[in-house]
C-alpha cells in the first residue's frame, strides 16, 4: 500500500470514515477532493510516463463544448502507469471508496477504461458543464462514482483548468478544484452532478491539464440519481446562465463522438459478433 498512497491516508479505512459525513453533505452534490494523497515518488514516475495525447492514436474531441484528449484504454499507458490504474481498480481501493461515499451496491472497476484512462488538455481547450453518460457501453452497469487524479506542477490559478461543480439549476458554479499534482477528487455521478471545466485553458503553449479519470461502476443504482425520461444517456452538456455560447444538450439520444469507435478499438472483432448475436 505505502507504494502507492501517501503516508497520512495510508489506514484507508479510518480516512473513509473520517470523510463519510463530509462527502455526503457536500454542495452542490456528493464530492471531496484530498491533496497529496499518493505516494508523491510514483505519482513522479507516473508523470514522467505520460505521453503527448496528440502525437497517439488517442481519441480526439474537437467541438464547441469540448476540445480534449483522451488515450484508448491501456493503450498508453506505461508500466508505473498500469500498475497504478489496477490498484486503482483494486479491492482496497474499491473498498474506501464504497465506505467514503455510502454507496450500498457493490462497486466495480471498469478494466476497459472507456472514457477514462489519461486525458490531456491544451491551451485554449476546455470540457464545457455537464453530466456523464450513465451505463457503461459495454458492461451496461450503472455509473456511480468519478475518481480524478491530477498530474500537473506548478500549476497556477492564472493557467485556469479549475474542475467546477455547478448547481442543478446552472445559475453558479458552488465549487472550484485547481488541478495541482496529486489532488485526487472524487464525486458521485447522476444525471444531475453537472461538472467540467467550462473555460478556455489558458497555460503556456508547453504546458497541458493533464490527469487520470478512473470511473466505478455498480449493478443497480437509486431511482432519484436518473431522470426517469432518461433512463440511459450519452453527455448531457448544459448551458450556464449568463453564459453566451454555451450549447445545451440534453437529449437521451447518444450525441455524435468518438466514445464508439473507442469502444469498438477496445474489444476484438469477434466478441463485437458474438455480443450483436
Amino acid at each position: 500500500m505505502k507504494r502507492y498512497i501517501n503516508e497520512q491516508y495510508l489506514n484507508l479505512s479510518t480516512v473513509a470514515g473520517n470523510h463519510a459525513g463530509q462527502y455526503a453533505h457536500a454542495s452542490p452534490f456528493p464530492n471531496i477532493y484530498f491533496k497529496d494523497f499518493f505516494n508523491p515518488d510514483m505519482l513522479e514516475k507516473v508523470l514522467k510516463e505520460f505521453p503527448d495525447l496528440a502525437q497517439k492514436d488517442a481519441v480526439k474531441f474537437d467541438n464547441p463544448n469540448e476540445k480534449k484528449l483522451g488515450g484508448k484504454g491501456e493503450q498508453p499507458f506505461g508500466e508505473e502507469t498500469k500498475q497504478f490504474m489496477h490498484f486503482l481498480n483494486s479491492q482496497p481501493f474499491l473498498e474506501f471508496l464504497q465506505q467514503l461515499t455510502g454507496i450500498h451496491e457493490p462497486l466495480i472497476g471498469d478494466p476497459y477504461f472507456v472514457g477514462g484512462g489519461l486525458h490531456e488538455i491544451k491551451r485554449g481547450g476546455l470540457l464545457k458543464i455537464h453530466a456523464d453518460f450513465n451505463k457503461h457501453p459495454i458492461l451496461k452497469l450503472d455509473r456511480r462514482i468519478n475518481a480524478l487524479v491530477y498530474l500537473n506542477k506548478d500549476w497556477k490559478e492564472e493557467y485556469g483548468g479549475h474542475f467546477e461543480l455547478w448547481d442543478r439549476s446552472m445559475t453558479h458554479c458552488e465549487k472550484k478544484i485547481l488541478p495541482e499534482f496529486n489532488t485526487l477528487a472524487i464525486f458521485s455521478t447522476t444525471t444531475f452532478s453537472y461538472h467540467g471545466h467550462p473555460n478556455p485553458l489558458d497555460c503556456p503553449e508547453d504546458r497541458s491539464r493533464k490527469s487520470l479519470a478512473l470511473y466505478y461502476y455498480s449493478n443497480g443504482r437509486p431511482k432519484e440519481e436518473v431522470d426517469e425520461s432518461l433512463s440511459q444517456h450519452s453527455t448531457i452538456f448544459k448551458a450556464r446562465e449568463g453564459h453566451a455560447g454555451d450549447e445545451q444538450v440534453n437529449s437521451g439520444i447518444p450525441r455524435p463522438n468518438p466514445l464508439k469507435q473507442f469502444v469498438k478499438d477496445l474489444i476484438p472483432p469477434i466478441f463485437i459478433k458474438l455480443l450483436r448475436r
